[in-house]
């Protein structure tokens, strides 16, 4: 979906695996023990093979998915708020799981709506590419005002999933427009989906500026890691979308 003084300034992203507050950064590093744009981006090509692998596995063994599932949230949890330095053992980890709760999930939709694997990776990707030629080109600004109306949008749909899932767990019903496949519920999934998109354009600005203000090292593994959670809530909600569209 987040070091000294300038670390709160980076964290302004709606993922929450950027909105950790880091502090004691030391601001001499030398230059080899510093963050840099294509490690970042090298690392972000690890985790996903990594995704894919675990996808392979997950597809041919989808009684994996609950497990997989609950580890991968565990270990960014673990990453997230207790050993963001540590983000080059967990982040692989939790991409492998999160490959396998994929693979399943995604064989599971396959099923009942054949092709639709293929359609949501390739609007996942597609989306991926279109953003960051528009970051790169300016075409979209990561300004405050941006930055506050998609970290609010994230957080109000965080807050919604989970009185969805309060209701469902104890009460046996839920919020009906989330899983209804008619035009309110397909409107309110294209915003979803729109505002999981706009995260990764936060991912992109908090990754570059890591690199230019050198950051440390570790923190390649760790801005990879936090763009791996955003890719993973985009390509599950293109998929529910899909599925809305095709019921």
């Amino acid at each position: 979906m987040s070091k000294h003084s300038a670390i709160n300034r980076f964290g302004r992203s709606g993922n929450p695996a950027f909105t950790k507050n880091f502090n004691g950064f030391i601001d001499d590093l030398p230059i080899s023990d510093r963050m840099t744009l294509d490690g970042a981006v090298n690392k972000t090509g690890i985790l996903l093979a990594t995704c894919f692998g675990g996808a392979f596995i997950g597809w041919n063994i989808p009684q994996l998915m609950l497990p997989a599932m609950i580890i991968g949230f565990i270990l960014a949890m673990i990453t997230i708020f207790r050993s963001p330095s540590n983000a080059g053992s967990t982040a692989p980890l939790y991409a492998l799981s999160q490959g396998i709760f994929l693979g399943a999930i995604t064989m599971f939709f396959e099923q009942s709506y054949p092709g639709i694997g293929i359609q949501a990776i390739g609007l996942t990707f597609g989306i991926l590419a279109s953003l960051l030629l528009c970051y790169k080109t300016g075409l979209i600004k990561p300004t405050e005002n941006f930055r506050l109306m998609i970290f609010s949008a994230t957080f109000g749909i965080l807050i919604l999933y989970l009185v969805n899932f309060v209701m469902s767990f104890f009460f046996g019903s839920s919020i009906g427009f989330i899983h209804s496949n008619g035009l309110f519920g397909i409107g309110f999934s294209l915003f979803v989906v729109g505002i999981a998109a706009l995260n990764l354009v936060l991912d992109f600005d908090f990754i570059e500026e890591g690199a230019e203000k050198g950051m440390p090292k570790y923190m390649e593994w760790y801005g990879a890691f936090s763009l791996m959670v955003t890719l993973v809530w985009l390509y599950l909600e293109i998929l529910r979308l899909l599925a809305k569209i095709r019921r």
